[in-house]
Formats: C-alpha cells, structure tokens, sequence
C-alpha cells in the first residue's frame, strides 16, 4: 500500500491507510494501546483496540521506534475532538505495525526544548537533537528563507553561479583556514572567508546580476553570533548605485518575510550614519525595537551608511575598516587618489542590522586598477607586494571591468532574527561547539604519519 504522509490523513476519513514515521509517544492503557506517530507533515494520535492483531506487537514498541503503521482513518467524536491540535479531529485506528528500526534510549528526552542540555551531549547526539520540535522548525525557517530569496533573485534575472572552495590566501578581514596542497609539497589553498573576488571577476565576465548561496570560512574567535563556518546569500550587479544595491536588497528582504509571516517595524528602512550609531546606540549594530516588539516578534530593519574607509593600525599605519576592495563615496575619490585625508574618507559601505544583529554588509566595488591600487598604497604595500596580493584584479580591471557593487546577507544573523534564538549554533543542523569542535565527528583530529608524509609535512611537538 502507498505511504499516505501524516498531514494529509484529513482527505481520507473512512479509508484504510499506510503511514510511516517515528513513534512520538506510547500510552499503555492495558486493553488499548495509544500513539502518536509524527512524520515530516506532522503528529497524528493512533490507537490498537482489543483484540487488534497489532496488540501484541504494540507492547514491544517505544518512543522513536521507527514504524510503519496500517489503519483506518476515523473521525473523532465531537466531544473528544482537540481544534487546537494537528489532526485533532481524526484518529488512526491501527489494524497492523511493523517495526522498521527499533531505538535503543534516548541519551536526552527530545520531547521538550533542547537548549538546557549539555553542549557536548548536544553536539555528540546532534542527529537527535535535531529531531525536537524546535529544531525541526529551525531548520524549515532557514529552508523556507534561501528558497525564497533564490526565487526572488531568479524574478529579477539573477543567475546563480558557483564559486571556488579552494582558493588563494587574501587579506579580506579574517584569518584564513588554510589546506596543503599533495602535488605542490610546502604550498597551501586557502578556503574562501568569502566569494568577494570572484564575484567582482564575474562582473568583469559580464553576468551582470549574480548570486549563490554561498559557504565562508573564517578561523576568528567564537562567540554566540559567530562560527568559523556560515552561509551567505551572496549578491554582486554591474552598473549599479548604493541606491540601486539598497533598494533591491531592501525589495527582496522585504518581500521574503513578510510572506513568511513577519512584521516589519518600518518601511522604507530608516539610515543612518555611522557616526550618528555610534554617538546615539554606542555601536553600529542595535536594536530599535520596544519591548512589546519584542514580544510580538516584530522586524526592525536599519541602514548603516558613510563608514569610514580606513582606521589606524596598532603600529600607526592604515588598514581597511571593511574590504581593500571598496570605492570611496564620490567626492572623497579625489582625497583617496592623491592620498590624501586618511582618516576622512568615508566608504561606500552599507550595513543591514535588524534586531540588533549585522545582517548583511556590502558596498560598491574599486572597478579600476589605478582606484585598488591607491588603496592599497595608502595601507603600505610596496609595487611587489601589491602584485603578489591581488596582481589578478589588477589585470582583470583592464578589460573593461564596469562598475559594480554588491552585498551578502547572512543566512544564520537573518534566522536568528526570525526565530528569536540568540545562539548561531541554533540555526545550524551541524555547528561547531564553543570550543571549535565538530558535531558528530571528532574534528579536528591529528592525522596519520602517512598522511603528513604526503602532505610534506612535520608536526613541531613543542
């Protein structure tokens, strides 16, 4: 017989049918034996009557069995029916089960919320922790999210492409995760703390509207916000203003959702100045939501404009406070090209917050050699030095590279958000611990002697 899910019972009251899932809960009641059974569709109540040839298998059964169940649909008594609840008005009479999986006890009780129990329980188990409701529902809103951005973006003649995992060590902002390369002993590949390279590359291609989904990885500190691993929905057009990049972001977010069900604060997004963040929240992420936004889970979206374009280095040089591959705002493009006013040169970078997190960040692109290499003048590199770095940008920009902008939108800041969970590693099916431990598997791990013999590599014990 043809698996019915569990959410569509409803449509065949009266008939004989065959679901398949995981035992929620088992109700032993002697004579009858009483289940919930739950499926991807959801939770349906099934009970074995006596003299049920299910009975004795029944008895056998317990939580996250994983069975497979034959019965009629009824309708529920009018007194007994639950409206609150998912197919409170029906209940499946079994008439046969066959245990698919036994399970042996659960290492924590996944019935309730899973956020109190021990992070290394968690992480260990994390395939059944992810099976609790709130977990489940976590990882739908994140599904729900991408879908939906990515259909956006095709409605607007996005095209996704794919970018390198393995690529070269840049100075993007983080520490880089670094891979040796077997056939070229004492060199490394760098995995990719962003696309933003080859995304501006594929302007210089001329695809015009881009976007993926897109894996970064960064070796920085921890903390509840951040991971060495996240997802982004990562966006780059050609001929484009802030106000054009601005305006579709905040169309998309916008559009997303509030068809997801969420409430937007304000709209248009309010901005504001750096400078003024700073001077009036003491930071440029916060949250301009009250209290009773909270409570109704209420999306308040903002701009952070003008950043500055560089800040000083503890040994009195210039860095950059965002990307070397940014423009400065027009009239400060002069300042820049003569080197001119360091300190005020202000960039043409663009913050999202909302609810006090840093939801997505980008700018409009250095387009033109001569722009990348006055930025990188002002931060010290020599002619060498600069060639080494970024020689390729360089050269692409002298085949008529247009101008160009973009930003990224971060998939865990933006679930958090919808989800009101204020812990990265809720919003990820398998997230690092605190420590920079993997869920499951036990990385990272020493390798065998010889794996570092291929590799060209010792380990100093000291």
């Amino acid at each position: 017989m043809e698996r019915t899910l569990i959410g569509e019972l409803g449509k065949h009251v009266g008939e004989t049918v065959s679901i398949s899932g995981w035992v929620d809960v088992r109700r032993d009641q002697g004579k009858m034996v009483f289940f919930d059974f739950r499926d991807r569709s959801g939770l349906v109540q099934g009970v074995v009557l006596p003299g049920s040839p299910a009975i004795e298998a029944a008895k056998d059964i317990r939580n996250e069995y994983v069975v497979r169940v034959e019965g009629v649909v009824n309708k529920r008594p009018e007194k007994n029916a639950q409206a609150d609840r998912q197919n409170g008005d029906i209940e499946l009479e079994i008439k046969g089960i066959e245990i698919l999986n036994p399970s042996e006890a659960m290492p924590f009780d996944i019935s309730n919320d899973t956020s109190g129990i021990d992070e290394s329980v968690r992480a260990e188990y994390r395939y059944l922790d992810l099976r609790s409701k709130r977990m489940q529902k976590n990882m739908r809103v994140r599904s729900e999210f991408i879908r939906r951005c990515r259909e956006y973006l095709f409605s607007k003649d996005f095209t996704e492409i794919e970018t390198p995992l393995l690529t070269e060590s840049t100075p993007e902002g983080s520490r880089d995760f670094v891979v040796p390369s077997r056939l070229n002993p004492g060199k490394f590949y760098a995995l990719p703390q962003s696309p933003q390279q080859y995304k501006q590359l594929l302007m210089t291609a001329g695809f015009e509207r881009y976007f993926q989904i897109a894996r970064a990885v960064r070796d920085e500190d921890l903390r509840a916000d951040r991971g060495f691993e996240h997802s982004q929905v990562d966006i780059e057009m050609s001929f484009v203003t802030m106000e054009d990049v601005m305006a579709a972001v905040e169309d998309m977010v916008t559009t997303v959702v509030e068809a997801m069900g969420y409430t937007i604060k304000e709209k248009p997004f309010p901005r504001i100045s750096y400078k003024d963040a700073v001077e009036k929240y003491g930071a440029d992420k916060f949250d301009l939501r009250t209290d009773e936004d909270k409570e109704k889970g209420i999306l308040a979206y903002a701009w952070v404009v003008n950043f500055p374009f560089f800040e000083k280095t503890e040994e009195g040089g210039w860095t950059f406070t965002h990307n070397p591959f940014s423009m400065p705002i027009p009239e400060h493009l002069d300042w820049l090209m003569k080197g001119e006013r360091i300190g005020e040169i202000l960039t043409t970078q663009y913050d999202l917050v909302c609810n006090g997190y840093e939801s997505a960040g980008g700018s409009i692109r250095a387009h033109k050699p001569e722009i990348l290499e006055a930025v990188y003048k002002v931060m010290g590199f020599s002619a060498e030095e600069l060639k080494e770095r970024v020689g390729h940008m360089l050269t692409a920009f002298r085949y008529g590279t247009p101008p160009h902008g973009g930003i990224a939108l971060g998939i865990e800041r933006n679930i958090m958000n919808l989800t009101g969970e204020t812990m990265l590693r809720e919003v990820q099916a398998f997230p690092m611990t605190r420590g920079g431990q993997t869920a499951v598997m036990k990385a990272p791990k020493a390798l065998t002697d010889k794996q570092l013999k291929e590799l060209g590599l010792k380990i100093d014990k000291k």
